[in-house]
């Protein structure tokens, strides 16, 4: 497997009353393939997928498979903070039909680079699914080293890197490490371009759940080498990077697409975007729409 370009890390609708939407869920999932998504990834922290029940991660995933599997990788957000926890959520995803697994480090332990080089070392031996690990210790508390996972690089199980550490020193202590069948993926918005320009293989994106067309437009320009178009490319996209960055993750993207007729607000202990906040959603709403029916629609170009 050799994932790239525009990978979207969907939100989880919900209905009004705090419900898996599987409808709007369906929907999504459609735009997302239309827009020329290049994958997905399930439940993941955008997903909120510490908030949902097994019967629910079981039903996201079963039928994120059955909606587009086959026509681009589906991923599935796996990681807890205990190794043999993990174990257990990817082999249920591989049974689900899932094609890889988003694996974060162990979130609230800390463990040691040690302890995260054994952790990822025993998921794929097990090898129930291709791995990505996830690096966020904003949100983790842990920061797995470049140099903790170069043993690793070239195991057959161990597919990616998602880097979310914006600083171009990281991902080229990664890009050291790059291996045929070993994908690094930006992790942040913002520097995704730059990202990718350096040679980054693709993106985990956020705000690509609502301007899944562009995402992929700026990927492509990107990966093309294309450096003034991607950088002007992405200077238009900068609206959206700041929105989804008002409020923590996915807040802000909920509330747009709530707006834009997809699923309501996120699951307690998040709540809904502030009202100061709301006139911006509208905003970036209607900017969606616009950016994304011109790519779509060559005579509104």
């Amino acid at each position: 497997m050799r994932l790239s370009g525009s990978i979207t890390a969907l939100a989880t609708p919900f209905t009004a009353t705090g419900e898996l939407d599987l409808d709007a869920w369906r929907r999504l999932l459609q735009a997302q393939c239309e827009a020329g998504t290049q994958a997905v990834v399930v439940a993941g922290s955008t997903g909120e997928a510490a908030s949902l029940l097994d019967v629910e991660y079981d039903a996201l995933l079963r039928t994120a498979v059955e909606t587009i599997g086959g026509r681009i990788p589906v991923l599935a957000g796996t990681g807890y903070s205990a190794t043999g926890k993990t174990i257990e959520q990817t082999r249920r995803a591989a049974t689900l039909g899932a094609d890889a697994a988003l694996v974060v480090t162990p979130p609230y332990v800390r463990p040691t680079q040690a302890g995260l080089l054994a952790h990822y070392g025993a998921l794929a031996e097990d090898g129930a699914l291709p791995i990505v690990m996830y690096n966020v210790p904003a949100r983790t508390g842990c920061d797995l080293q470049p140099a903790t996972v170069a043993s690793l690089v070239d195991h057959p199980r161990i597919v990616g890197v998602k880097e979310a550490v914006a600083d171009p020193a990281r991902m080229a202590e990664w890009f050291a490490l790059r291996r045929e069948g070993f994908s690094v993926l930006g992790g942040d918005d913002a520097t995704a371009a730059e990202a990718m320009l350096s040679g980054a293989d693709g993106v985990i994106s956020v705000v690509s759940n609502l301007v899944p067309a562009a995402m992929r437009r700026l990927c492509d320009l990107a990966r093309a080498g294309r450096r003034a178009e991607a950088l002007d490319w992405n200077a238009g996209l900068e609206q959206f990077h700041q929105f989804a960055s008002l409020e923590p993750n996915p807040i802000p993207v909920k509330a747009a697409l709530a707006l834009l007729g997809v699923g309501h607000g996120p699951r307690l202990p998040l709540t809904v975007l502030s009202a100061a906040n709301q006139p911006a959603a509208v905003r970036i709403a209607a900017a969606a729409v616009a950016i994304e029916h011109s790519l779509r629609d060559p005579l509104a170009a």
